[in-house]
């Protein structure tokens, strides 16, 4: 835990705390960054788990329902700020659930902004991307997944939304009723995108091979995948 607290903004090494694991409360003022009074504390400003916590209670209060953010936040950062928030106001929880998001790499080394080595959508959009295809490539890898960027999975997507339009461009089709359960099942299962676009991908197949007589069921299968998943066909 020390290693990790220190590979995540923590400071398990510092001299004179109680518990390595404890987070920093008051940070003492440096030259040419924002400072307050902090009364027998020093002039400062507060730590960062005491900065998201307040303006969590500040707009929110105790047990909103949902606190989100990348993998690499679930620990220090939002449980020591849980810590702070029920030690301040004595109630529990601070949020109801917790969603996590895996990371996202590219070229072998996690997106960072300080790295600058970031997949800008409107660098994709400049290029000419269609952004049903961004988003298919998003949704193909369940959101708490570690994954890479990479031409191929762009390449993928692109592939994939040319065999939806084109499944559902045609006059009828396959009954859709069953689908867009199967896609309000798999996203009421943890948010398993891949397996609503699964889901899709059979029904688009079963279009391709063999057709089918039901005239509604291509229009059912766009209004669905717009609706349910944002992605336009």
């Amino acid at each position: 835990m020390r290693l990790l607290s220190a590979e995540r903004g923590g400071d398990p090494d510092r001299p004179g705390k109680k518990n390595p694991l404890d987070p920093m409360l008051w940070m003492a003022a440096r030259e040419g960054e924002p400072s307050w009074d902090g009364a027998s504390l020093g002039r400062g400003r507060p730590g960062w788990h005491i900065e998201c916590v307040a303006i969590a209670l500040d707009h929110l209060g105790m047990g909103f329902d949902v606190q989100g953010g990348g993998s690499d936040l679930a620990f220090p950062h939002h449980e020591m700020g849980a810590s702070h928030a029920q030690a301040l106001t004595g109630e529990f929880p601070m949020a109801k659930a917790y969603v996590h998001a895996g990371m996202v790499a590219l070229n072998g080394e996690k997106m960072s902004k300080s790295k600058g080595n970031l997949v800008f959508v409107s660098k994709l959009r400049r290029d000419g991307v269609d952004p049903a295809a961004i988003r298919l490539a998003l949704l193909a890898h369940h959101y708490r997944s570690d994954w890479e960027w990479t031409d191929a999975v762009l390449e993928e997507a692109l592939a994939r939304l040319g065999t939806w339009r084109a499944a559902v461009s045609r006059p009828d089709g396959p009954p859709a009723e069953a689908l867009v359960e199967e896609i309000r099942d798999a996203l009421a299962n943890d948010l398993d995108a891949p397996a609503a676009l699964a889901a899709v991908d059979r029904w688009a197949a079963l279009q391709h091979e063999r057709g089918g007589t039901d005239e509604g069921a291509p229009g059912v299968v766009s209004r669905a995948v717009d609706a349910l998943l944002g992605v336009a066909l």
